[in-house]
Order: C-alpha cells, then structure tokens, then sequence
C-alpha cells in the first residue's frame, strides 16, 4: 500500500471512529487499511464485529487459524479486546498497525458498559424512568448520574424491535441488547439500555436531536450487521427536555417502533414519532387506556387477523390496500396482483366478519382506525398466505355486536 492509499484509508477509519459510525462499520475500514480480514473481540471474549469476505474466513479469525495474528487492544494499561486479522498478502507495515489499533483501543473503550453499571441496575433504574417510578426530579438525575449517564438537559428514547424471520434459537435478546447498548454508546456516551417486555429501550441523554437520531440509525445498523435472521425496527422519540417527561418518549419511540415496516428497506425500518402521521392520535390512548385501544381493535379487524391465521387468506392485507389506495377497487388488484373478483370476495368476507362495510364511509373509518389500533399495539398480520382455498370451504362466526 501506498503512503496515500494509506493516508486515505486511515483518513477513513479516523472519520468512522469520529462520527460514531458503529463497530461494524469501523472494523470494515480497519480492514480496509489492513488490506486484510478482521475481527474485533472484548476484553471478556465476546464477538463485537467482524469484516470477512466469506464464512469461511470469518470462522478462521474466530478460531485463531494459521496465519491468524491477535494483538490485545489497551487503553492506558487497560486490556479493552482484542484484533484478530488475516493479511491477504503481506502483513502491514508497524506504524500502520499501531495507528489502527489505537484507533480500534479506543472506540472499543468508549462502547464499553461503564465499570459501575451493572445490567441489573442499568434495568432497574431504566424501568423506574420510563414507567415514571421516580417522582423526584432531583433524585432521577442523581441516580442517573451513579449510571454514568447525565439527564440535566434530558434526553431521547428508542424502542428498538428485532423480528425473526425464522425460529431463533441461542440467547439472542441478550446479544441484540449488548449490540444496541455499544451502537448507541459509539455515538452519545452515556446511553443506557435494558430489555422490556417487547423491546429493547435505549436511553439517549441530551438535548441534541440529530444525535439521537444519528444513535437510532448506528443501533439498526449495528443490528442488522449483527443479527442477519432478523427483521429490525427501530423506533426513536422526540427529545424530552425534562427528564421526568422521558416516559412519555419511551411511550413515542414504541408507538414509532410498532409502525414501522419490518419487511421494509432502512428507510422504513426506521421510524421517528414525528413521522408517524395519523398514528400520533392515538398515543394518548395507547399511555393512558391501552384497554380502550384493545377493545377497538378487537371490535373491528381482530377477526380478520384470526379468519387469516385459521385458513391462510389475505384479508388484513387486501383491507389495507384498498384503504391506502383511497378505496379504488382497480388500483387495489393492480397493486396485489389479484383478479378483481379474488377481491370483492375478500372485502364481502371482511363485512360479514366485522359488520362493517367498506362500500360506506363510516365502514372504512372505524376498519381504518381499526388497523392502526393493530399497529400501534404492535400486532402484525401473517405474512404470507399459506392457501387461498380455506376463504372459500372454511366460516368463521360473525362476532355478535351489542
């Protein structure tokens, strides 16, 4: 490598490093500067990143393979991980690796959990934020403080969601946690994260949000490097400048989670609560009376999600194309590639398992207001038929209506 083939491959590594791009994307510049393959470990043998062209490759680095070399990354006289790398041809010259594993030392240290915070009481305190379990101003930023974390100015939350594709198998909640704890840490340090009980909650202090958003898009980068198996969704709230209001972000960056679209590109996948359009009404329902919300979608679409998991039809899916086709019976079998009369036949089924109609105003209004219910209480349609024949032999009861 040239000197300025390496000037601008270090220049590149540094600007990873600097921006908070994240592990994964940092190693894959390592790598670049290396002209090699590289792994990324912590100081207690987990996998935090690698950047291998093949399988193959990735389990020599992991293994410690002939032709392996591993050099431990410190900072100070502290051990933070190690680098494993496979040269492709030959090894790079000294400086070279000793400017790159400085740089790896130290974005490998800035992502790691601070010494004090344990798991346990980064949940506990997370938990008694955002279930508005501390009443005390004074008190909340002091504990936070003990977390290394300073919620003075506030701060923003994410509702981070990994859907699997496929059954997974091994603790893979605990991975995705730790991985989204760096990512968001590699960009604003002091960010805390815990398992809840259909998400991941990130806690990102400060006032500043562009660094909350830039922390929502490290988190599902870093995840869908991470975690190939999965659909991930994140969520991100709108800055809370008082710390005692940040329950109320945690309840924003949910209902932005759960409307984002998991099968979706990045774009999609990520999702503010400013974006969230219509849906943002329905928050104060989903903090205040979630019951109320539950009741509604149970009273309009629930059946049909059943009716779709029983016999493997598409009418949540037809229903919500002809919705946000404004209703245009041409656009809607253009769109899913349906014959027209596959169609009709699947709105006439949704009127006799709701009661409602979609020819009428009010019909379409509460079967609308009846899918964002679903959405926002982070229920998901079947993905894919299984069998179409089921909507012609199989009857589901209409649901009696008082």
């Amino acid at each position: 490598m040239g000197s300025a083939e390496r000037a601008l491959a270090l220049d590149a590594l540094a600007e990873a490093v600097e921006s908070g791009a994240g592990l994964p994307e940092t190693a894959r510049r390592a790598a670049a500067a290396l002209g090699a393959s590289v792994a990324l470990i912590d100081a207690r043998g987990a996998v935090l990143a690698v950047a291998a062209g093949a399988p193959s490759e990735e389990s020599a680095l992991l293994s410690v393979q002939d032709g392996v070399t591993s050099i431990d990354l410190r900072v100070s006289e502290s051990l933070v991980g190690q680098l494993r790398f496979r040269a492709a041809s030959e090894l790079p010259e000294p400086s070279l690796l000793r400017m790159v594993t400085t740089l790896l030392a130290l974005e490998v240290e800035r992502t790691r959990a601070p010494e004090r915070a344990g798991e346990a009481a980064v949940g506990s305190f997370l938990k008694a934020v955002l279930d508005r379990e501390i009443g005390d101003r004074r008190d909340l930023i002091a504990r936070g403080k003990e977390l290394g974390v300073d919620l003075e100015e506030g701060g923003s939350v994410l509702a981070v969601a990994p859907h699997p594709r496929v059954p997974a198998e091994g603790d893979w909640q605990a991975r995705a946690l730790t991985m989204a704890a760096r990512a968001a840490r590699g960009i604003v340090a002091g960010s805390l994260a815990s398992l809840r009980a259909s998400h991941i909650a990130v806690l990102v202090p400060g006032a500043d949000e562009n660094a909350a958003r830039r922390a929502a898009a490290g988190v599902l980068r870093s995840l869908d490097d991470s975690l190939p198996g999965f659909a991930v969704v994140v969520g991100y709230s709108r800055v809370a400048l008082d710390p005692m209001d940040l329950h109320r972000a945690a309840a924003e960056a949910l209902l932005a989670a759960n409307v984002a679209a998991p099968d979706a590109g990045p774009e999609e996948r990520l999702m503010s609560f400013d974006d969230t359009g219509a849906y943002r009404l329905l928050l104060p329902a989903m903090s205040d009376d979630p019951a109320e919300l539950e009741r509604f979608y149970a009273d309009t679409v629930a059946p049909l999600l059943a009716y779709d998991e029983q016999y493997g039809t598409e009418l949540v899916r037809t229903l919500e194309t002809f919705l946000d086709n404004d209703a245009s019976m041409a656009a809607t079998y253009k769109q899913l590639f349906t014959h027209r009369h596959t169609i009709r036949y699947r709105l006439d089924r949704v009127r006799e398992l709701t009661g409602l109609d979609v020819n009428s105003t009010d019909g379409r209004e509460r079967l609308g207001l009846g899918l964002k219910a679903m959405h926002v209480l982070g229920v998901r349609a079947p993905s894919a038929p299984v069998f179409e024949p089921g909507a012609e032999s199989g009857r589901v009861p209409k649901p009696r209506r008082s």
